[in-house]
């Protein structure tokens, strides 16, 4: 998706996936936005559950902030998580979201294999239904505004075009990130 921080308005309009999201929400962009016309009352970003995952769900968040930001205020947005690990020894099978997460299910079955999810295409229907879609059992974190002026700041600063204050930010906040290398 285009990086709608650094982009034209024209350009932003004729981006492929950015007209689709447009016309599927129903709801129009900025001043012409009208919740009213909103056709799903959540709105899911569903990417990897890798760095580059998170990289598209930023861009995807930055749209939706800029030209969207009701949906946000209004709480229709959400995030998806897809699990990284499945392990199975035997019959049974866990999913594990996180490395802490996957040596706790290792050391109780008492080891195991483990499949690790590059992305969510490597799962097939039934894995995706089970800990993705089915809403019995998916984690989802709904997007929201505590603090509109620091999110204009990070929104910039993260998706703008001065690259020190955003290598600084990752060089501090990388630690909390689940980053694959």
């Amino acid at each position: 998706i285009l990086n709608v921080e650094r982009a034209r308005i024209d350009k932003i309009l004729s981006n492929d996936e950015i007209r689709a999201m447009i016309t599927a929400i129903g709801s129009g962009i900025r001043d012409d936005f009208d919740l009213k016309s909103l056709r799903y009352h959540k709105i899911i970003i569903m990417t990897d559950a890798d760095v580059d995952g998170s990289h598209i769900s930023t861009l995807i968040m930055t749209f939706f902030f800029r030209y969207m930001r009701e949906l946000v205020e209004n709480g229709n947005i959400y995030i998806a998580a897809p699990p990284l690990y499945l392990i199975k020894k035997g019959a049974k099978k866990e999913y594990a979201w996180t490395d802490a997460e996957r040596d706790v299910i290792l050391e109780k079955f008492g080891g195991g294999t483990i499949q690790r999810y590059k992305g969510l295409g490597e799962m097939n229907a039934e894995q995706l239904w089970d800990t993705t879609m089915n809403p019995e059992f998916r984690i989802m974190k709904r997007v929201s505004i505590e603090n509109a002026t620091e999110a204009d700041r990070v929104f910039s600063m993260l998706m703008g075009d001065d690259v020190s204050p955003r290598r600084d930010f990752i060089e501090k906040h990388a630690v909390y990130a689940n980053i694959d290398i």
